[in-house]
């Protein structure tokens, strides 16, 4: 396997999870920018893991299985000549996350470069569309808040339990490794440390991949996803608010979330009477593959206040990325994903 587009954060952890996995032997991987170097240069933790240095994108050779790591955009221009490295692709950018090309206009604001490209690409998001990835040559990546929101709210759509009038609003949380490693004012470190920041209140780009997972159970209804940067730099927490069908109870809602997650290798349940963490909290998740759900339902209102937290690098990106690339291949989908995180951290 190869990785073009290795010298960001994901690109990092992408590298730090093949080269411990079973099953993947790492030949390649490109920056443009630090070509000849090191990688435990720019990714210190893998000192001593690897000998690999950089290259540049045009001396990759072919291989069985290739990750994109590139800034959006990058790739869709490019994937003609990009499919001729390798039979399976993994994308991690969202490039190829939209089946309906006008969706990338609206959300984007330009065009799609390679239309005919986009219903060649499974969503890459195994808890909705393991079938499909088993067959899959071309998987998109997973926007990290849309992953934290679907995972969120999947089991009352899965059940028929949304009421379609009233919407989802759904509040995300998010740390700073979310705006990549290029540094700009916004994540200039005196602007950015301590803050509690509305950065996108309405019209957040992943709000189109959760309608179209909605779109999976035949759930029209309208998302209101608003995204608030917090002082961490690992970590997604979305606090959706979802109103249920009158008459639903919260045996109802339990049932939903069981039936949705307990076969999932990848979803817990976080629901507690006691404890400290008797809700989902991402801090305990870096590094590791895991989605935490929740819920919490107001009886009087029929409100569900639906929880979700990731680690975006990794269920929001790279791990979601491996375990999709696992199960293309007809691996155990958990094959190099077995960190737990860390606590106390």
């Amino acid at each position: 396997m190869s990785i073009i587009g290795g010298s960001g954060y994901t690109g990092g952890e992408l590298l730090r999870l093949a080269l411990s996995h079973p099953r993947l032997e790492v030949r390649q991987v490109t920056s443009e920018r630090l070509d000849g170097q090191f990688v435990h240069f720019t990714h210190a933790n893998l000192r001593k893991r690897t000998p690999l240095k950089f290259v540049r994108a045009d001396a990759v050779e072919e291989c069985d299985l290739l990750f994109l790591g590139l800034p959006h955009g990058s790739a869709m221009g490019r994937i003609d000549q990009l499919s001729t490295l390798a039979d399976r692709i993994v994308d991690l950018s969202a490039d190829f996350r939209l089946r309906n090309a006008a969706d990338y206009d609206r959300w984007y604001g330009a065009p799609h470069a390679s239309p005919a490209w986009l219903d060649r690409f499974v969503y890459g998001l195994p808890e909705l569309h393991r079938q499909e990835l088993a067959s899959a040559k071309y998987v998109s990546g997973v926007g990290c808040n849309a992953t934290a929101t679907t995972l969120a709210i999947w089991p009352l759509a899965a059940a028929g339990l949304i009421d379609t009038a009233r919407g989802v609003i759904c509040e995300v949380k998010v740390g700073s490794s979310e705006g990549g490693a290029a540094s700009a004012d916004s994540t200039h470190h005196p602007e950015r440390a301590g803050v509690m920041r509305s950065f996108a209140p309405t019209g957040h780009r992943h709000t189109a991949e959760v309608l179209q997972a909605l779109r999976l159970k035949n759930v029209v209804t309208d998302v209101h996803l608003s995204a608030t940067a917090v002082d961490n730099v690992r970590g997604v927490l979305a606090t959706a608010h979802v109103f249920v069908k009158p008459g639903t109870a919260e045996k109802d809602v339990w049932k939903a979330y069981r039936e949705a997650y307990t076969q999932e290798p990848f979803v817990r349940i976080v629901k507690e009477r006691t404890g400290l963490y008797r809700y989902p909290e991402p801090k305990i998740l870096s590094g590791s593959n895991y989605a935490d759900v929740g819920f919490e339902m107001d009886p009087t209102t029929g409100r569900v206040v639906a929880l979700c937290a990731i680690d975006n690098l990794m269920k929001g990106a790279a791990g979601t990325a491996v375990q999709c690339a696992n199960i293309m291949m007809g691996w155990d989908e958990t094959l190099g994903l077995d960190f737990p995180g860390l606590h106390p951290i």
